[in-house]
């Protein structure tokens, strides 16, 4: 008897998604629950789980294909299948029987591969494995039943493991490592061409990057956006941190950070100054009275904007935590919906990119955003002296629409003053 693999119900206003990475194949024996396919929508990455024990038959959708809620993407059938690794208990003495034979049968360069342990991979593992002349043997899968990935292929090839039996060595030409894009795709250089050649590649955005540029594209034309900029010192935040990290951590478990220290002062400005909290909807203005922060987080599959909920009532530690946890999980591809929707303001850090200075763009309906940037000693002038002190940028961009100057200079001010002398978050002063 056979089972249909759906898609699960998609988010509200996701209409379709994207079929992203098969994590079995046919024969495979999976458990109920286990993950077997993820799909990518603008926004999130779905896993699709087994519906009951049994071996995958058929796939429906193959990778890169575009999918619909409800649609079958796959038929489970009964069976035990192959072994967790991927093959049966016959064919795995098959293959330890053969491997005296497949070395004295090389075909010069040790690269001869196991039609066997080909047949476990994914069909995009399988091409780069194939296009490469790797050995999967040597790389180590971190995806469930340590199947290998196409980022554990990618980090292999980067690490250059196996010396010069496992240099990158195309098949038909000569080409360098394949590097990743803005996206975390694989990125295969194009074959040599002749001087005076300007070749050109195209590929397909994903899902999400074209949800991004859709809404930055929004921003740019339905707000009067403006950005006002200002530097604060950073030495008194730094010393404090300084000296309280490691209790901190040890009282709490978590590492203190500087971006607690912004959104306890974005709290405080907000308060004083309810406009930036505020959203446009038609003709109306909406005056949120809770505090939803998004903390801008890249991850491989570009920048996403989990939310942190009411954040006048969180501590700086849990602040911490949940920050901490919400980029490994960007990282893991684990984020949900619930964590990317809402928000009331944001929270971007270009800083730790290196960036000294930028203009963040409004993420709509949100009426302000606070961008942070690299902190580096400068020579400032504190009571008529020259003195070297750690310094940031740091811009606000606002709605015009419904923000005066007068009020983003004087929120931006707030924070400026809070970050300098940070007595005043536990005063509220």
């Amino acid at each position: 008897m056979s089972t249909e693999v759906k898609v699960p119900p998609l988010p509200e206003s996701v209409s379709e998604a994207t079929v992203v990475t098969w994590h079995k194949q046919p024969g495979d024996a999976v458990a109920r629950d286990e993950n077997l396919v993820d799909i990518e929508t603008d926004k999130v990455v779905l896993e699709v789980p087994a519906p009951e024990d049994g071996v995958l038959g058929d796939i429906l959708k193959n990778e890169g294909d575009t999918v619909t809620a409800g649609e079958v993407v796959a038929i489970l059938g009964a069976g035990t299948g192959k072994a967790a690794g991927g093959a049966t208990e016959e064919s795995k003495a098959e293959s330890a029987d053969a491997e005296p034979a497949a070395e004295g049968n090389s075909n010069g360069n040790g690269n001869e591969r196991d039609s066997a342990a080909l047949d476990e991979l994914s069909p995009a593992v399988r091409r780069m494995v194939v296009e490469y002349d790797l050995d999967p043997a040597k790389i180590e899968g971190s995806g469930p039943n340590a199947r290998i990935t196409k980022e554990d292929v990618l980090n292999f090839m980067a690490a250059g493991e196996g010396g010069s039996d496992e240099g990158i060595r195309p098949r038909k030409t000569e080409q360098p490592a394949p590097s990743k894009d803005a996206d975390h795709k694989a990125v295969v250089p194009p074959a040599a061409t002749a001087q005076g050649e300007r070749p050109d590649r195209r590929v397909p955005m994903t899902r999400l990057r074209q949800r991004i540029a859709e809404r930055l594209v929004e921003a740019q034309q339905t707000a009067a956006m403006l950005t006002t900029f200002n530097e604060v010192n950073m030495q008194p935040v730094m010393e404090m941190r300084g000296r309280y990290k490691e209790t901190f951590q040890k009282t709490h478990d978590v590492k203190l950070g500087f971006m607690s220290f912004f959104v306890k002062a974005a709290v405080e400005a907000l308060k004083r100054f309810p406009a930036v909290n505020a959203s446009i909807d038609g003709s109306d203005i909406i005056y949120h009275g809770y505090y939803d922060i998004g903390i801008a987080v890249s991850s491989p599959r570009g920048l996403v904007v989990p939310v942190l909920r009411d954040c006048d009532q969180l501590s700086m530690a849990e602040i911490e935590a949940q920050i901490t946890d919400f980029g490994q999980r960007a990282k893991d591809g684990k984020l949900t919906m619930d964590d990317l929707t809402g928000g009331t303001f944001t929270i971007t850090n270009g800083g730790v990119f290196g960036s000294m200075m930028s203009t963040p763009i409004l993420n709509p309906p949100q009426s302000g955003i606070l961008g942070m940037h690299a902190t580096k000693e400068r020579a400032v002038v504190e009571n008529g002296e020259i003195v070297i002190r750690p310094m940031m940028y740091l811009a606000h961009s606002y709605d015009h629409r419904i923000i005066d100057g007068r009020e983003a200079v004087q929120f931006l001010v707030t924070i400026k003053d809070m970050i300098e002398d940070p007595a005043r978050l536990l005063l509220e002063v």
